[in-house]
C-alpha cells in the first residue's frame, strides 16, 4: 500500500514547479536523441560510417535508455522524481561530455549510450509528477502539453542546430547540452515539490508481472507499441537519410522539413490531447481514438512504400504529425491503472517503447545497407521500400486484431 499526502497547488504553482521544469527534462530528452538526424552528415563524414553504423549509433541511445525504465520506474514510485531526476541528468552531461571528446566510432557510441541511461528518466518522471498533482479528467490534455514540449526539443534538433553550427562544431555543441543537462537537474531538484512515495517496495520481477497482466496494459500495447516504435525509430534518424538519397534533397531542405516535421509534433501532441478530452466526454473510449491514428499512421508508411511521388515533403511531414497519436499510450495506462502502479507502468510501456525503437532504428539501417550505395553514398528507393514495407507487416497485425475484437458478433 502507500500512503498519499498532497497539497493543492493553485494553477501558477502547478505550471512552475511541477509542469515547467519536468517539461525541461524532456525538452532536452527529444532534443538529445533526434540531434543526429541533423548531424548524421557531419558524423558519417568525421567517421566514414556505413548505414548500419550509423543506425546502431544512434539508436544506442534507445537501448540504454530503455534498460533504465524498469530501475528508474521503481526509483520514481520511491523516492518521487524530483530526487531521481538530478543524478540521471547529471549522468547524461557526462555521457554528453564524452561524446563531444570521442575521435572513434566506439567512443562514440559508448557516450552515446551514457547519454540514453541518463535521460531515461525524464518522460516518466514528468509523467509521474503530471499524474499525481494533475485531476484525471485533465491529464490527456496537459501529457499532450507534455508530448509537445518533446516536439519542441525535436524541432530544436533540426534547424535551431544548423543555425548553431555556422558557429561551433558538433563537439562544441554537445559541451553546451552538457551543460544545459547539468543546470536542469539541478533547477528540478530546487523547484519540484515533495512527492508522495511508495512504503510498498515489491521485488522488480513482481512489479513488472503486476503491469503486465493488467487488461488495459495488454490492449493499449497490443494495438499501438509497434506503431510506437517505428515513429521513435524512423523520426529520430531514417526520415533525414530518405530525404537524402531518395528525394535527393541538399542538406538545407532537409533541415527545414525536419524542423517542419518536428512542428508538427507539437502541433499534434496538443491535437491528440484534445481530440481525445472531447472523444470522451461523447463516450468514445481512448484506445478508439487510439486505433484511428494507429491506421491512418499505417497509410501514410504505405506512402513510402509506394514511394509516392507526388509530394515527398508532405509524406515527411505527415509521418511525424499522425504519429504523435502513439503517445496516447501514456495517457490510457496512467488513466486506468491505480495510481500507485502509474511510475512503474510508465516505465514498463517505457521499456517496451524504446526496446523496440533501438531494434526498428539499428535494423532499418541493416535492410537499407544490403543495397550498395551510389558513388554520392545515396542508397537507392528500393532499399527504403523494402525496409517500410517490412515495419508495416509488423503493424497491421495489432490493428486487425482491435477491429476484430471490437467488431459486433453476429
Amino acid at each position: 500500500m502507500s500512503t498519499v499526502v498532497v497539497r493543492p497547488l493553485s494553477g501558477g504553482a502547478l505550471f512552475v514547479l511541477v509542469f515547467l521544469p519536468f517539461a525541461l527534462g524532456h525538452f532536452l530528452s527529444s532534443l538529445m536523441r533526434t540531434v543526429n538526424a541533423t548531424l548524421a552528415p557531419q558524423l558519417v563524414a568525421s567517421l566514414a560510417l556505413t548505414s548500419g553504423q550509423l543506425g546502431l549509433l544512434t539508436s544506442a541511445f534507445f537501448l540504454t535508455f530503455a534498460l533504465a525504465q524498469l530501475p528508474v520506474g521503481m526509483a520514481l514510485d520511491r523516492w518521487g522524481p524530483a530526487k531521481v531526476q538530478l543524478p540521471m541528468l547529471l549522468l547524461a552531461g557526462v555521457g554528453a561530455l564524452a561524446f563531444a571528446g570521442g575521435h572513434t566510432f566506439s567512443q562514440l557510441l559508448v557516450a552515446r549510450a551514457i547519454i540514453g541511461l541518463g535521460l531515461g528518466g525524464c518522460f516518466m518522471s514528468a509523467v509521474k509528477a503530471i499524474s499525481t498533482w494533475i485531476a484525471p479528467a485533465r491529464l490527456p490534455s496537459v501529457q499532450g502539453y507534455l508530448i509537445a514540449v518533446g516536439g519542441l526539443g525535436a524541432a530544436a534538433a533540426t534547424l535551431p542546430v544548423r543555425l548553431a553550427l555556422h558557429y561551433m562544431d558538433w563537439r562544441g555543441l554537445f559541451l553546451l547540452l552538457a551543460a544545459a543537462a547539468a543546470l536542469i537537474g539541478v533547477l528540478i531538484r530546487a523547484l519540484a515539490p515533495s512527492q508522495p512515495v511508495s512504503i510498498r517496495k515489491p521485488a522488480l520481477l513482481d512489479a513488472m508481472r503486476e503491469v503486465y497482466r493488467h487488461p488495459a496494459f495488454r490492449d493499449v500495447a497490443a494495438l499501438v507499441l509497434i506503431p510506437h516504435t517505428v515513429f521513435f525509430g524512423i523520426q529520430g534518424l531514417w526520415i533525414s537519410r530518405w530525404l537524402s538519397d531518395v528525394a535527393r534533397y541538399s542538406e538545407e531542405a532537409v533541415g527545414y522539413l525536419l524542423y517542419l516535421g518536428m512542428a508538427a509534433v507539437i502541433f499534434g501532441a496538443i491535437a491528440v490531447g484534445m481530440m481525445t478530452e472531447w472523444a470522451g466526454r461523447r463516450g468514445v473510449a481512448p484506445i478508439t481514438v487510439a486505433a484511428a491514428g494507429v491506421a491512418l499512421f499505417l497509410l501514410v508508411q504505405l506512402g513510402f512504400v509506394l514511394n509516392w511521388r507526388p509530394s515527398y515533403q508532405l509524406l515527411s511531414v505527415l509521418f511525424t504529425l499522425v504519429g504523435t497519436v502513439t503517445g496516447i499510450e501514456y495517457t490510457i495506462v496512467a488513466q486506468s491503472l491505480p495510481g500507485a502502479l502509474t511510475g512503474r507502468a510508465a516505465t514498463c510501456l517505457n521499456l517496451l517503447i524504446f526496446l523496440g525503437a533501438f531494434v526498428v532504428q539499428a535494423g532499418f539501417g541493416l535492410v537499407v545497407g544490403c543495397w550498395r550505395p551510389d558513388l554520392l553514398g545515396h542508397y537507392p528507393a528500393e532499399a527504403y521500400q523494402t525496409a517500410f514495407a517490412a515495419l508495416l507487416l509488423l503493424q497491421l497485425p495489432g490493428l486487425l486484431c482491435f477491429v476484430r475484437r471490437r467488431a459486433p458478433i453476429r
